[in-house]
């Protein structure tokens, strides 16, 4: 039975994954070359929304596993997480209201549908303000126990040490080369952060152009971006066009910028792999990536199947969650 655990990669993949283990009782530590602002979760609008990843008849449980922890989570400031209503919007024709989201609380938009959109409909869904979620996650798994490694450049998962017994991939993007998967592909993702602006809900459009606009606390967010490209520059022109094209869709006055960010979107073309493999050394080896732009909607429902892979594996029931 696993009594270590070693998670490599400290998105929000990792976190979760991390605060699972620990607070089951388990030594586990984070191996990471970034943390916090420096990852891709960090460039996220972390707005709960099943995105750019499938497949569905797998995914959508991972989904709303997150979305009952996520509400769990609504009542504890320190953690940013809120509740937001979220108007998903077409420019083309009558909008499909996915299945998955009427059990929600979904129901179409007969009035308030902007002049540029020709139909639409309404949902009150999770929100991570990246800023504190993220720190909240890392400071919950210290206070369990949990020790980050960071500034820690792995050239292969094997480099892990071999003290943990159990090792957990949840690189991201990092996986093409660590695995090797040739499966995944960089799916960029720019948006913009603006000041906050006065808008009681936020905005999805999935047609071309993807547009979004989240508010939050202290500033909102712009995007976006969906092309295949593993450029993590900021590029000048598409700030513009997000910033005109948010403005223009919401009838706004072109707000000022306060700063852009780059992250991959790490999709990969044959599904989200969650799965237990066996590194070289003989230890297993559990994956957690692929997640597209779903990372933080699957994080919970992932790290739990993770967990649930670990212990039947070890032919034992993990120990029970112990809360104060």
């Amino acid at each position: 039975m696993a009594q270590t655990v070693g998670i490599v990669g400290a998105g929000v993949s990792g976190l979760t994954c991390a605060v699972v283990f620990a607070e089951r009782g388990y030594r586990t530590a984070i191996f990471t070359e970034q943390i916090g602002a420096g990852t891709t979760s960090a460039a996220a609008a972390a707005i709960w929304y099943p995105y750019d990843a499938g497949p569905p008849d797998r995914t959508m449980a991972w989904a709303l596993e997150t979305y009952r922890a996520l509400l769990d989570l609504v009542h504890d400031p320190r953690t940013g997480v809120s509740i937001v209503e979220l108007r998903t919007f077409s420019r083309t024709g009558e909008i499909e209201i996915p299945g998955w989201a009427p059990p929600l609380g979904a129901e179409r938009l007969h009035s308030g549908v902007p002049a540029a959109f020709t139909s639409g409909f309404t949902l009150k869904v999770p929100l991570m303000d990246t800023t504190l979620y993220l720190d909240y996650l890392a400071r919950r798994f210290r206070e369990a126990g949990g020790e980050i490694h960071a500034d820690r450049r792995l050239a292969r998962l094997e480099e892990v040490d071999p003290a943990f017994d159990l090792v957990i991939n949840c690189t991201g993007m990092g996986a093409r080369t660590l695995v090797p998967d040739s499966d995944l592909e960089p799916h960029r993702g720019q948006v913009v952060i603006v000041p906050k602006i006065d808008l009681p809900h936020a905005v999805v459009c999935d047609d071309s152009p993807l547009t979004y606009v989240i508010p939050r606390a202290t500033d909102c967010v712009l995007g976006g971006t969906n092309e295949l490209s593993d450029d993590c520059g900021i590029d000048p022109a598409a700030t513009a066009r997000i910033v005109a094209e948010c403005s223009r869709l919401l009838d706004l006055d072109e707000p000022e910028v306060l700063g852009a960010r780059v992250g991959l979107r790490p999709f990969r073309r044959s599904g989200v792999r969650v799965e237990r493999t066996q590194l070289r050394d003989g230890r297993p080896l559990i994956h957690d990536y692929g997640h597209g732009g779903s990372g933080f909607t699957f994080s919970w429902g992932c790290a739990e199947a993770v967990a649930r892979i670990a212990a039947a594996q070890s032919r034992e029931p993990m120990r029970p969650e112990v809360r104060e």
